[in-house]
């Protein structure tokens, strides 16, 4: 499977189904390109760090934008996440999520956008002459204006840390369980984020997490409609 130019449909491995899932150099998965859809909202009761229209613009290559750029951007403001894909040396892709906007600044290079609330995972891949040497899963809130917020690499200006794995074996488990929670019907972008937050924890210490069930989530869609 040859991957695409940064911005096309066969970029990465973005929401894929299947759990097959190897290194990225050789993964045969396609990147899902996600239609118009509401806004997810962000669990205002928990901000403890334990562990939509979309419109494409084709500018001209470009900075990515500064933090002060990325605060005044967009009513409300919005997050920017920057994706490099240079296949079989960096590789960056969204294993899930929403963007509000996308621009491509060059053939490898592409920025996302997210509104405040919104969720999405993001995966860094790199290698050398040596082997892997980056596999990281995050997958991070997008926050308001004047909310408290973690800076993440390649995330403007940063977010609420939901999940956040290190090394392709665990990256690679949570690829499963996030597989095991599309096959149950439901989407991750809405999954509760006190989900997300007990997965990291379970997963730091060598646990299984807790399926995710469909009480679970609809109790969480309900306190999300009264918290609105």
């Amino acid at each position: 499977m040859m991957f695409g130019l940064s911005g096309t449909h066969a970029l990465g491995r973005s929401g894929t189904e299947s759990s097959d899932y190897r290194e990225p150099e050789s993964s045969p998965n396609p990147r899902k390109c996600w239609a118009a859809a509401p806004l997810n909202y962000p669990n205002k009761e928990s901000s403890r760090f334990l562990l939509t229209a979309r419109r494409l613009c084709t500018e001209g290559a470009a900075e990515p934008p500064s933090t002060n750029q990325c605060i005044q951007d967009g009513n409300p403001p919005l997050t920017h996440v920057t994706l490099v894909w240079q296949q079989g040396v960096r590789e960056d892709w969204l294993r899930f999520g929403k963007p509000v906007a996308e621009r491509i600044l060059d053939r490898r290079t592409r920025i996302e956008s997210y509104a405040p609330g919104q969720v999405f995972a993001l995966v860094r891949w790199a290698s050398n002459d040596y082997g892997t040497v980056r596999s990281t899963l995050d997958i991070v809130r997008a926050v308001a204006s004047g909310e408290a917020f973690t800076t993440v690499p390649q995330v403007n200006p940063g977010g609420e840390i939901l999940l956040s794995i290190r090394g392709w074996p665990k990256v690679r488990q949570t690829f499963e369980l996030i597989d095991a929670i599309e096959q149950a019907g439901h989407d991750p972008c809405e999954v509760a984020p006190d989900h997300w937050r007990h997965m990291h924890n379970r997963l730091a210490v060598g646990m299984l997490p807790r399926c995710y069930a469909k009480s679970r989530h609809l109790a969480w869609l309900l306190r999300r409609k009264l918290q609105s």
